[in-house]
């Protein structure tokens, strides 16, 4: 049941995360809905995120020691697996419970704030291994999430994994001029 509210909140956001399409979706009974989660829609919702938000969480976590850009390289390539095995229906559930529940749900977008932070933390100790200081790691891992979350968004919208792999490789060239800046300094303009 967890994983199939995950995936309906990936497709259609914290207002399509029902208890009929959950069953619907686990062919499980009604009365476990009530036994595993006696919060009811609430707590699917939040254990939902909850689960989807860690499933992400390992895979930077598990990268982090590999640098930045490896680091980015396995977001991209697990995005992309996922729009194409979802036939581009799949989305990111943080995203969709952070635009998606403000009126209506703010513990949701309070748990999706939580989820970024661990994300930004995560990509911003990968670029301070890489050598950048703790500032320039926090800005390009803010970056890196935004524009990699909106790549997604695009996908999703054109059928395409194309915008994911045009923001990549930019974001890898921000990176790598970014390097080049802190080891080298800003090249002389006169």
């Amino acid at each position: 049941m967890l994983i199939s509210a995950a995936e309906v909140l990936r497709e259609r956001g914290a207002a399509g995360v029902t208890i009929d399409e959950v069953l619907a979706r686990s062919g499980a009974p009604r009365g476990s809905v009530y036994y595993h989660f006696p919060g009811g829609r609430n707590q699917i919702l939040t254990e939902a995120l909850q689960y989807a938000g860690d499933v992400i969480t390992e895979v930077m976590d598990d990268a982090v020691a590999h640098g930045g850009m490896y680091l980015v390289r396995q977001f991209v390539e697990f995005w992309e697996k996922l729009l194409v095995k979802s036939d581009f229906a799949a989305g990111c559930p943080v995203v969709a419970a952070a635009i998606g529940s403000a009126d209506d749900k703010p513990a949701l977008s309070s748990l999706a704030g939580g989820i970024f932070s661990h994300w930004r933390d995560a990509l911003t100790r990968a670029f301070v291994s890489d050598g950048f200081d703790e500032a320039q790691a926090a800005s390009l891992a803010i970056m890196c999430i935004a524009s990699l979350e909106g790549a997604v968004v695009l996908c999703r919208s054109t059928r395409s994994v194309d915008p994911l792999h045009d923001v990549a490789q930019q974001v890898e060239f921000l990176i790598r001029s970014r390097e080049f800046i802190s080891r080298h300094g800003v090249p002389d303009q006169r």
